[in-house]
């Protein structure tokens, strides 16, 4: 996304593949069209994403989040090396409960989130050696990989406005799954997954529906 990141060994290096999830957010907030959009970045890592769309939309103030000391370090770094303070903050907790006490309930456009989303059983076998240099939690998701994706597409509606958009980063083969979360909540429409270049599904994205 054109941002340059200060990396750390606490959190998890931020990948190219991330970039498809920033550029759907920042597309989804361009047509929103809003002076002063609002957004939460769940699970934010080192910040990436925050800082990103801070940079590609002027007006946007983001809320970001994380549940270890050293993701919440790294994040603050990046954005005091933007000079993003003023509309970017960073918070720590365990998925929206770093929220908790802001009165941001029914007022966020976007939330973009890119969740661990590796099964414990991999993280044991085949994709072991990604614990070598990045901690154990910007991996481990459960038995499926999806155990955060599961409370993000439950909790999420609380804080998303009507017609507000949560976008997800997922794991190779994991879109339809997702999609399939989302739809039986029954709390989201316009269930939509983009492509990469290659083909593969990477990115899910829902509308919150307007409460009945």
């Amino acid at each position: 996304m054109g941002v340059e990141l200060l990396v750390a060994p606490g959190a998890l290096v931020p990948r190219p593949e991330t970039e498809l999830l920033g550029a759907t957010a920042v597309d989804v907030l361009r047509r929103m069209n809003r002076a002063e959009p609002r957004v939460v970045d769940m699970c934010c890592g080192a910040g990436n994403l925050a800082c990103g769309i801070a940079h590609h939309i002027a007006g946007a103030r983001v809320w970001a989040s994380d549940l270890t000391d050293g993701c919440v370090e790294v994040a603050r770094r990046n954005v005091a090396h933007h000079g993003l303070e003023d509309r970017v903050s960073v918070l720590q907790g365990d998925l929206f409960d770093a929220l908790s006490g802001l009165a941001l309930d029914g007022t966020i456009d976007v939330i973009v989130c890119n969740p661990p989303y590796i099964s414990d059983k991999r993280l044991e076998g085949d994709r072991a050696h990604l614990l070598a240099l990045e901690p154990r939690e910007a991996f481990a998701a459960g038995p499926y990989g999806l155990s955060i994706h599961m409370r993000v597409v439950k909790d999420a509606p609380r804080y998303l406005r009507p017609g507000g958009v949560l976008v997800f980063e997922v794991g190779l083969g994991q879109d339809r799954q997702v999609a399939m979360l989302l739809e039986r909540g029954k709390l989201y429409e316009g269930i939509g997954v983009v492509m990469n270049d290659a083909g593969e599904g990477r990115v899910v994205m829902a509308r919150a529906k307007a409460p009945a």
